[in-house]
């Protein structure tokens, strides 16, 4: 205790956060991890009844994301897809009116009703109607706004928006790569803005707009697959940033990056970037080793799959899901903390990219070995640079070219 008393606030929440998680651990552990592990199950009922409650009616606690209303319908439905749901007619007529009540009149899409339109929730409403599907969601979007706000998450939800829309062109993307290199940092990652910490969410963006506008070799790829790999922490999760708690929504902001840079690379290239930042991360320890000697690796590319994801598969479905702590349904940022849709969606899309990344062939469903737990803990595959479930995706991309 007196040892206690003298560290820092971050380094008791880090201590609190290990005691945590090992102790869960410890739970399904009981010395036969490798046999208990095929019985921890995503609760697919338990899932849908919370996610389906929420998109119903909010508690008045929520009435502090009043102006994050599309993100929550984006949060929920995408959520839903990811399980292989959907929802019935009178509920996407319902989802479809109300973000139309949200678009401006000339384009983009506020918090609410009456509200300016923004980027971000722009980004929110647009994945949300292309998640919905159908002719009527997909045309109830006006596909042209002007102005906005500048940083690495306003260039991603504008490059994304344009790109499933169909209305990318080189007078919106001028400059834009310039401005994503000089975001990354001497880390590796990606900041908000230049001379920011790299981060998460933000490496996420910076990477997946350069692929959309091909543009992504102007990047150290090298150092910031370095510096993703290396967040991944002793308690079997992601964190956003250097020395910070890992968090569940990371599952998806730093594995899908992973997965972007290895499918960037050819298995020769690859080698001596697994060789340096993934074969030796501080953190694969217990079952994760156990896991990836009974594995059986067939090149370096799958090889380094198994090493990225071993940790975050396990720490996701166990630590931040609804097994043993969490008996109603829904996802969470780390133990202690409570359930909520944000982390539920992020969690589900980062087991989606984990589970998915197995195969090289983007058609191929993963293996039976590959998929932690009984095989309908199968998720939906997610298009990687916009985090929608792929079906949805084809056919908006189907839908607006169309339109052109």
């Amino acid at each position: 205790m007196e040892e206690l008393s003298s560290i820092t606030v971050s380094q008791r929440e880090q201590f609190l956060v290990e005691n945590d998680v090992f102790g869960i651990y410890n739970y399904f552990d009981a010395g036969d991890i490798a046999t208990q592990k095929f019985m921890v199950e995503i609760q697919r009922d338990k899932q849908l009844d919370y996610l389906m409650r929420g998109l119903r009616q909010l508690a008045p606690s929520f009435s502090s994301l009043d102006a994050n209303r599309p993100w929550l319908c984006y949060w929920i439905l995408h959520s839903i897809a990811l399980l292989g749901e959907s929802v019935d007619d009178e509920l996407e007529n319902n989802v479809i009116d109300f973000l139309g009540r949200c678009q401006g009149s000339e384009g983009g899409y506020g918090g609410g009703p009456g509200q300016l339109p923004h980027l971000a929730t722009s980004y929110a409403a647009v994945n949300t109607l292309v998640t919905v599907g159908g002719d009527k969601a997909l045309s109830s979007i006006n596909r042209m706004h002007d102005m906005g706000e500048m940083d690495v998450r306003a260039c991603y939800t504008a490059i994304s928006i344009a790109s499933i829309l169909n209305i990318l062109d080189d007078e919106l993307t001028r400059g834009l790569g310039d401005y994503i290199v000089s975001c990354q940092t001497y880390e590796g990652g990606i900041g908000g803005e230049p001379g920011s910490e790299a981060h998460g969410g933000y490496t996420y963006c910076g990477l997946a707009t350069m692929n959309l506008i091909n543009e992504v070799d102007r990047l150290d790829l090298d150092t910031l697959m370095n510096w993703a790999v290396h967040r991944q922490g002793v308690e079997m999760g992601f964190q956003g940033r250097t020395n910070k708690l890992v968090d569940g929504c990371y599952t998806f902001w730093q594995a899908a990056p992973c997965v972007l840079l290895q499918r960037l690379y050819s298995t020769h290239d690859l080698e001596g970037v697994v060789t340096e930042s993934i074969i030796h991360p501080p953190t694969l320890i217990g079952e994760c080793n156990r896991f990836l000697i009974a594995s059986v690796c067939r090149d370096m590319y799958s090889c380094a799959l198994r090493l990225v994801f071993c940790t975050s598969i396990l720490g996701v479905l166990i630590c931040f899901g609804d097994n043993h702590q969490i008996p109603d349904g829904g996802f969470r940022d780390k133990p202690r903390k409570a359930r909520d849709f944000y982390h539920t969606c992020y969690c589900l899309s980062g087991l989606s990219v984990a589970q998915h990344a197995w195969s090289k062939d983007e058609g191929t469903p993963p293996l039976t070995r590959d998929i932690l737990g009984s095989y309908s803990n199968l998720l939906e595959p997610v298009h990687l640079l916009h985090n929608i479930v792929m079906d949805r995706y084809n056919e908006a991309n189907e839908f607006f070219y169309r339109a052109a």
